[in-house]
């Protein structure tokens, strides 16, 4: 059996996730009915993350087992064929046959987007969330690097998850703007359900009430971080500002 790793694209607006659901589009299910078009046998993929309803993807890996003898660039050309134009490969390779696309990752780093301005954009409603309130980026970027290390991250875990331990190792983290642009970038060996969006939220919730005063808010957010509880943290940043940027492995 040979192991195929693709590198993929996608914009989630349209679909539930990447986890296949019961009678609604996923990225999963949808990139498993283009394999099986293309290589005339059911095929299940493996993906490195379990992307929400509405998450984006510049990055995402999933790995498949097969023993179709079509050539390697035809995984990518041929899938693109099959695929909505909002899902693409970038890239097909083989990989060895222990390669796991979510078992050996090492970390994977995604970014928010908010478009920060008096009004909001026709063209990339569906990639950056609209936030019109000023946002101190200095006093955002602060907390980003205060939260470098190995943290507890039960107060930004969605409600309902059932991961048992919500313990990460953060690699790195960081906010800045370029124009009307803010970006939120954060690196993990792993992520509890919702953290990213829930940690964005908090942020921005911790830098209005103390008026972007970086130790204040800073220490606010801390404050929430090790009460561990979910209903002290800020709301969620909608999805559509999420994007899955890269995931790392050991090759």
């Amino acid at each position: 059996m040979r192991n195929i790793k693709l590198v993929l694209e996608y914009d989630g607006t349209n679909y539930h996730g990447w986890q296949i659901q019961p009678n609604f589009p996923t990225i999963q299910g949808t990139v498993e009915k283009a394999l099986t078009q293309l290589t005339k046998t059911p095929i299940k993929i493996i993906g490195a993350g379990r992307t929400d309803s509405g998450v984006h993807a510049q990055g995402q890996v999933a790995n498949f087992y097969t023993d179709s003898h079509i050539p390697i660039v035809a995984f990518q050309k041929g899938l693109n064929t099959f695929l909505p134009r909002d899902i693409v490969v970038c890239s097909a390779t083989e990989a060895d046959a222990d390669f796991h696309a979510r078992f050996s990752a090492t970390s994977r780093q995604y970014r928010y987007t908010i478009l920060n301005r008096a009004y909001p954009s026709a063209l990339f409603r569906s990639i950056a969330y609209f936030y019109p309130a000023p946002v101190d980026v200095k006093a955002a970027d602060v907390i980003c690097q205060s939260i470098i290390g190995k943290w507890d991250f039960s107060s930004f875990q969605k409600t309902g998850s059932d991961r048992l331990n919500p313990v990460c190792q953060i690699f790195g983290a960081r906010c800045w703007k370029i124009g009307e642009y803010v970006y939120f970038e954060i690196e993990a060996d792993s992520f509890l359900r919702g953290m990213v969006r829930a940690i964005v939220g908090t942020i921005l919730k911790c830098i209005k009430v103390t008026s972007g005063n970086a130790d204040n808010a800073c220490a606010q957010f801390h404050h929430i971080l090790n009460t561990k509880d979910r209903a002290l943290a800020g709301t969620s940043a909608p999805a559509n500002g999420l994007s899955l940027i890269r995931v790392e492995y050991n090759d």
